[in-house]
Parts: structure tokens; sequence; C-alpha cells
């Protein structure tokens, strides 16, 4: 069935419905009306002729005078009264004639026996009482329906005539009730009428109103047809329904199949957006026509101090502050609508940042002055030269253990053959000469002092096989603290150790990373001569874990700082130069990083990163709580 036939046949059953409760409604308070007044008027009659048979009987008793104390005499007096009386039998017979409801009058007796009546057969006949048509009035609906339609029958309308307050006569209105359904019909013809002319009237206003609802049906399907334009023709013609409704919901759920496609691919896009902008170095800032950020990278946190989803949808005066040089020069540049080509500024913290500002124009439009956004890139030059300093670090580390690798295998055999002729020759003195002995002890020494140096050079060159397995770093951390533990009490230094409620699992060799973090414990805490506070952190964030050592010491002087990753540069009188250097290659061969901070008079902080394992990662991003804390040195 077409949506337009149902459409129709709806309105049409709610006018119908609508007109048949009216009808109802009326003819019910028609018919009642009817009733009520046909009750007034015969009541009101009555009374009437009450009022006349008083005055008949004051007549007639009057001329006449009777015993009250005989029944028989008293009844032929007052029945001879009534029917002698003129203006009685003249009220009688004329509503007879005239009333269009009543049937028949009658004056009975105090023992039922008409004293007069319509009918003259009736007349000292004993009348069997009827029905009241006092309880229509009180009777539902459909009592009164059956009465007046169903099989004719009479009812009175009585009213009593007292005397020494018992009835003494009784006037009896019998009131026909085929005359009331004849007095009802013409009215109940003309409600139907009407009823049939608002069903006609239905249809008409029924088929306007579909025609007129479907119509925006039609230009939406037009302007779906406009949107699948591409589709091809089998499939444009896949629903050969003609019903506007059919075809719109086909036309609708083709489309929804092309937008979940279309969404597919943007999820997808989006998801290796995120990737991409989580991997980026650089600061880099997307915003809208009306200056809202609407593409945030994660480096952004390392130049506003600001999280991610702080500065994704708030507006550029809500992310840069003027009384900063960084946010003036921003601001400034987006309120003049100028744009920013990779111009250098110095913060208030000594970090230099390269910015550039874009903005983005419809090629389109004729006025250039109006923008769909900006495109703000920040770009840390301390960063680029740490990683400058990274590479040239790795490659003298590169190039140290090329050389260390031929060197110690070609100095590691003479040291043999001199220690083998050295207790050749000890055995030829055979303790004769003291002095000489005691030189050869010295050189014996010096030789194996000589051999410990070549033995390391060859162990740092050599290359390290990882055994690699996913390890809470929680437990790594705990274990390097217990193991440090004696030896920094004996220096007075307390260990003040955060590690996160959650694991942070990474793949690592265990031992090497024992060992890389071991070398800086151990070095915080000689750093700190008259004792203090070593602080251990672990945390992580979407991509790196996170171990921060720092410790009260004296700090690493600035010319000092670029060279403590050397092997065997040290400041210590008794330090060998190689922990950091082994720190930093351990790291290396994690795929991870080492980054200092340190200021003479505030002590030095390390900041040991390494790669999450997949999981980690994965549950970091999705699953942990909004207000989880996770900790992210800034570099530099």
């Amino acid at each position: 069935m077409r949506l337009k036939t149902k459409l129709v046949l709806a309105i049409t059953g709610l006018v119908f419905v609508l007109v048949t409760v009216l009808s109802v409604l009326y003819l019910s308070q028609l018919l009642r009306q009817q009733v009520e007044q046909a009750y007034i008027s015969n009541d009101t009659l009555a009374h009437q002729i009450i009022f006349a048979t008083r005055n008949a009987l004051d007549a007639g008793v009057r001329n006449h005078p009777v015993d009250p104390h005989d029944p028989a005499a008293l009844r032929e007096a007052v029945a001879t009264a009534l029917r002698q009386d003129q203006g009685l039998s003249a009220l009688l017979n004329s509503v007879i004639r005239y009333s269009p409801t009543v049937f028949d009058i009658a004056i009975v007796d105090w023992n039922g026996r008409a004293l007069l009546s319509t009918d003259v057969g009736e007349q000292d006949q004993f009348l069997p009482a009827r029905p009241d048509f006092a309880e229509i009035r009180n009777r539902n609906l459909w009592h009164v329906v059956r009465v007046i339609f169903g099989q004719p029958r009479v009812y009175d309308v009585s009213l009593d005539l007292q005397r020494n307050d018992q009835p003494f006569l009784t006037v009896r209105v019998g009131i026909r009730s085929s005359f009331l359904s004849y007095y009802f019909q013409p009215r109940l013809f003309g409600a139907l009428t009407y009823s049939g002319i608002a069903m006609a009237g239905a249809l008409v206003v029924a088929a306007f109103l579909a025609n007129l609802a479907l119509r925006p049906l039609a230009q939406i399907s037009e302007r779906l047809d406009a949107f699948t334009q591409a589709e091809t023709a089998g499939e444009l013609d896949s629903d050969s329904s003609d019903d506007a409704v059919v075809q719109v919901s086909y036309k609708i759920e083709r489309l929804g199949r092309r937008m979940r496609n279309v969404e597919e691919v943007f999820s997808a896009l989006k998801e290796n957006l995120d990737q991409i902008m989580s991997n980026l170095e650089d600061g880099i800032l997307l915003f809208t026509r009306d200056a809202r950020a609407v593409l945030v990278s994660d480096s952004v946190e390392r130049f506003l101090g600001l999280r991610r989803n702080q500065v994704l949808g708030a507006e550029i005066h809500e992310v840069f502050d003027r009384t900063t040089r960084l946010g003036a020069m921003v601001r400034d540049a987006f309120d003049a609508g100028v744009s920013i080509l990779q111009e250098e500024i110095t913060t208030e913290t000594g970090r230099r940042v390269q910015i550039s500002l874009d903005f983005i124009h419809d090629d389109h439009q004729s006025d250039r002055r109006q923008t769909l956004g900006a495109l703000l890139t920040l770009h840390d030059l301390e960063s680029v030269r740490e990683i400058e300093s990274e590479l040239e670090l790795s490659r003298r580390l590169s190039a140290i253990g090329r050389l260390t690798s031929g060197v110690g295998h070609e100095v590691k055999n003479p040291i043999n053959a001199i220690v083998v002729h050295l207790e050749l020759l000890r055995n030829k003195l055979d303790g004769s000469d003291d002095r000489a002995l005691r030189h050869l002890d010295i050189i014996q020494s010096e030789i194996q002092r000589l051999d410990r140096v070549v033995q390391t050079l060859v162990d740092f060159s050599r290359p390290v096989e990882l055994q690699l397995e996913e390890q809470d770093l929680r437990n790594v951390v705990s274990s390097v603290l217990m193991l440090a533990s004696a030896e920094l009490e004996t220096r007075s230094v307390r260990v003040s150790s955060l590690l996160p409620q959650y694991p942070v699992m990474a793949n690592i060799d265990s031992d090497l990373m024992k060992q890389a973090l071991l070398n800086v414990v151990l070095n915080g805490g000689q750093a700190m001569a008259d004792g203090g506070v070593l602080e251990v952190r672990l945390g992580a964030d979407p991509r790196m874990a996170s171990i921060t050592i720092h410790d009260e010491g004296e700090g690493i002087p600035d010319d000092v700082r670029p060279k403590i990753f050397d092997l065997y540069f040290t400041t210590k009188r008794e330090g060998s130069g190689i922990g950091l250097a082994m720190t930093y290659r351990i790291l290396q061969l994690h795929n991870g990083e080492v980054d200092v901070q340190s200021h003479p008079g505030t002590g030095t902080t390390f900041v040991l990163r390494l790669p999450l394992a997949p999981s980690m990662e994965v549950r970091l991003r999705n699953s942990l709580p909004p207000g989880t804390a996770l900790l992210k040195e800034p570099r530099g």
C-alpha cells in the first residue's frame, strides 16, 4: 500500500472517528434535551389539570353538599363534579388534540379507578399503574435509546391532589414513546446527513494533505539523485517502486552506506594523522577561521606547558599569553593577519624557538583578507643542537669503538708475551736480588693494569647481543635502588622514589638496563658530598617511558656537560670515565635516549627514555583515566 493511500485512509479514519464522537455527543445531548423537555411540558400540563380539577371540585361540592364520611357518596359527587365541569373537559380535549407527545389523560381516585378520562371507555374502570416517565431522565443513554426506538410503550407523568395530607386524586398524563421517536427522527437524520458530508469532505481534504505532505519528499528525492550522480544506472534503478517514501528510503540507505565507507576511510586517515603528529618533534597547531585549534601535535606541550587536550578547541587568546615573548609575537601576528617566516626568538627560559605562521586562503575568493585558518609551526632549535651533539657523540664513540677494537687485539698479544717473559726472568733471578724483584713486581702490576684497560676497550667495542623481554620498569627501578642502597646510606643520601600505580612495560635487556641505571644512581649519590635527597621518578607518555634521577649536588658546569658521555672522561679523582659512556651506549642499543639538565648549585637531572611495549602504548593512549599523571620532562 502506498504512503499516499495510507495518509488518505488515516486522515479519513481520524475525521470519521471525530465526526462519530461529535455526532454521538450531539445526538445524546439532543435526545436527553428532548426527554427533559417532554417531561417538563407534561409536568406543567399535569399541574394545570390539577388546578382545573381543584376548581371543578370546589364548584361542584359548593352546589351539592356531600357527607365526607361516606366514601361512595363522596366518590359519586367528585365524579359528577369533574365530568360536568366544562372548563376541565375543554382543557383535556385541547391537550389531546394539540400536544405531540400526550397519548391520554386520566383522573383516578384513591383506589385507582378512573373518575374522568379522555378515553370514555376507561371511566369508572380500574387503571393499572404504568411506568413513571421520570425514571427515563435518570437512566443511561443506551436505555433511553431503547425506550424511544424500541417497542412502543406508554409512560405516565403523575401528580397527586391531597386531602388531609393523604392522596385524594391523581392526574395521569400518558406519554407514548413512539411520539418521542417521531419527533426525534428528523434531527437524527439531519445529524447523519451532516456526518456524511463531513466524511466526504474529509476524503477531499485527506487527498489534498497527502499530496501536500509528499511534495517535499519528491524534492528530497531529486536532491538525493543529485548527490548520487556518480552511481551506476543499474544501481539507481535497483528499486522500481513508484512510492516516493520507498524511493527516498532506498536512496538514504545507499547514501548511508557511502557515508559509512567514507567514515571508515576518514577514521583510518585520522589514526594515521594522529600517529604522525605524535611522532613529530616540532609543535604544530592548525587554527580555524575563528582562531580555534583543531589540530595539535603532542610536542606542543614542550613549548607551551599545556597538555594537548587543553589546547584542542581553545581559542588563540586562551593558548598564548601576551605576557610571554612567544605569546606576544603570535598574538600580534594573528591580530594583524601577517605571516611569520621562520623567525627565531629566545624565550624567558633561554630556549631558542623558530616560529612559522602561515595563513590559509581560498584561491577562489577575491578578498585575500578572508582566511580559512592558519598553521603555526614551533621548531626547537635547542633540540636540533642536542641532536647534532648526540650524533657527534655517536660518531666519536663509533670511531673509538672501531679504533679500540683493532688496537685492543694488537696490544693484547704483546702484553701476554711480556707477562710470560717476566715470569721467566723472575724464575732466573731466583730471589737473589731483592731490588730487581721489586722492580719486576712494579712492572707486573703496571702490565696488569694495562691489561685491564685493554680488556675494557675490547669489551666496550664488542657487539652486544640483547636479551629483550617485556619487563615492568617498576621492578627494574626497585631492584637498582635496592642494590645501591648500601652505598647511598654510607654517603647519607636518602632516596625518594615515585613509581606509578599502573605497570610501565618495555622490551629491554634487564641486566644491561640495571647496569645503565645503576651507573646514573651511583653518580648522583657521589655528587652529594654532604648527603641529601636523591629523587627517582618513573612515568610514561603515549610513546616513551621516562626514568628521572635528580640529585642535590653542585651540578655540572656548562663547559663540562657536553663531554660527560665521552669514553674515559671524568671529573672524579677515582673515576674511570666508562660508566656514563656505557649508560649512553646501552640506551642507544634499546633505541632510547639520555637527557641531562644541570645548573651549578641546583643539582643535576638525568632523564632516561625508553620506547614502551606496543601493548602499553595502546593502553596509555586509550585506557588511562584523563587525570592520570604521566611524567614527561622537557628536553634541553
